[in-house]
């Protein structure tokens, strides 16, 4: 997943001149139909059949930890069946509220995913790479 500008402003600020960060406790992962942008902005998320952010608790339990800048999920994260479809997801975001709020990492899916009615999207582990990297 790539860092968005609000995340790595934060690292950033926190690292040269010490500013304190209190990151989120909780983060939630999102879907989107549409590209996001590096500010966290262009996303379009499924309204209706069910869809919602999944909750995931910002813990070593939830990611691994970091090597060589970067780090995976540790756990699957699964969101509910939809009960109806949700469209073509193309991306993946972590966020700091169940609904707006701000994002912090985003990826493209390696393919993009039709989400019709009575389909469970899921994250299994080690499926998200974040990652701070000189790319």
């Amino acid at each position: 997943m790539s860092v968005t500008y609000l995340s790595a402003g934060k690292v950033l600020d926190f690292n040269f001149g010490a500013t304190s960060y209190t990151p989120p406790g909780t983060l939630y992962m999102g879907v989107s139909t549409s590209v996001i942008q590096p500010d966290g902005s262009g996303y379009t998320e499924p309204v209706g059949g069910a869809y919602a952010r999944v909750a995931v608790t910002n813990n070593k339990t939830n990611f691994t930890v970091a090597s060589n800048g970067t780090l995976s999920n540790a756990t699957a994260i699964t969101f509910v069946e939809s009960t109806a479809a949700w469209g073509t997801i193309t991306y993946a975001f972590l966020a700091d509220a169940l609904t707006a709020g701000n994002v912090y990492w985003f990826e493209a899916l390696p393919t993009p995913k039709a989400v019709a009615s009575a389909t469970t999207v899921l994250f299994s582990i080690g499926s998200l790479v974040i990652s701070m990297t000189n790319a």
